[in-house]
């Protein structure tokens, strides 16, 4: 596919449509064998090295797979990874397992979110609100909020108690009955970890899923902190309330073309390698984008700096 010249091209052709292919199946297939093969890598770190610090380096790996996994997840949702429906959820079912995310109960607020994204209506599945004002507070416990884990467990509890009901709206009795069996499904890994702390092997649970978990929550809060934050979140248009980060190939790589997310939010559907022919117009439309990660960051770190000046002033104010 051509890159479009953004000196001819018009924002339509940013919100173009493009079915998945045979070619776009493969790219996807290979970011799994290379993010499975990963984890494998640092699985043989954290079990057969002794040395601290190739153990450690195991765990930030595992964890960074575990977070990595969610984003391909989320091509998985959006039925852009494969041609047939039943096998992105039969992929996307397993990524989210170390993080205890349903991929139907992601998909269906994913979707509304992408639907209602600048109304009242708006809720992203992983509950971080872009519209609050940027604080140091509010960025450490959205960075550190590990309970959403507990209230996935929560969720488990209440798909096998029969109490469980999707709380934001309505949904179809094939997807109540697909989340319900995910969540249930989640038991099995945690009885696993169970039965082997119970015979002698604590230390496998330990580095392979409890520690990594640790490195997992920050990181996958700090690949969706830019989508929305800072933006016009009053308005509907995905020009002005959404943002996209040019980045490197690492970057674009390890966010699974998350730091695309206008060209994404533009054209849903349309599998994620090919996002990046979009981006020239993306610069030259949109309002919000950032040359790179790093430099994203040092924006949201001098708005927390703003705003906590303004609240020291205004509590020195007589």
């Amino acid at each position: 596919m051509t890159t479009p010249d953004a000196s001819a091209a018009s924002p339509k052709d940013l919100f173009r449509r493009a079915k998945v292919s045979a070619a776009d199946e493969r790219v996807f297939i290979a970011k799994l064998l290379v993010a499975y093969g990963m984890w494998t890598a640092g699985a043989a770190l954290v079990l057969f090295v002794e040395a601290w610090p190739a153990r450690l380096l195991g765990v930030v790996l595992i964890g960074a797979m575990y977070a990595h996994w969610l984003e391909l997840q989320h091509q998985c949702l959006h039925h852009s990874a494969f041609r047939r429906a039943r096998l992105n959820r039969l992929v996307g079912v397993p990524l989210g397992v170390p993080m205890l995310v349903s991929y139907s109960h992601y998909r269906v607020r994913h979707l509304q979110h992408h639907r209602y994204l600048g109304t009242d209506q708006d809720s992203e599945f992983f509950g971080f609100d872009s519209r609050q004002p940027v604080t140091w507070s509010a960025l450490v416990r959205e960075t550190f909020a590990f309970g959403r884990l507990a209230a996935a467990v929560a969720d488990i509890s209440r798909c096998w108690a029969g109490t469980w009901s999707y709380d934001i709206g309505q949904i179809s009795k094939d997807r109540e009955r697909e989340v319900k069996a995910e969540y249930r499904m989640f038991t099995l890994p945690i009885l696993a970890a169970v039965a082997l702390a119970a015979f002698g092997h604590g230390e496998v649970v330990l580095w392979l899923w409890l520690l990594p978990l640790l490195v997992a929550v920050p990181l996958h809060f700090l690949i969706e902190l830019p989508e929305h934050i800072l933006c016009d979140n009053l308005s509907t248009d995905v020009l002005h309330n959404t943002r996209s980060i040019t980045g490197s190939w690492f970057s674009t790589w390890y966010t699974n073309g998350n730091n695309l997310h206008i060209e994404h939010h533009a054209a849903m559907i349309v599998p994620i390698n090919q996002l990046r022919g979009r981006h020239e117009l993306t610069l030259a439309y949109a309002k919000h984008t950032s040359p790179s990660y790093p430099q994203f960051f040092r924006a949201i770190a001098r708005e927390a700096q703003a705003n906590a000046r303004s609240a020291r002033t205004r509590r020195e104010k007589p």
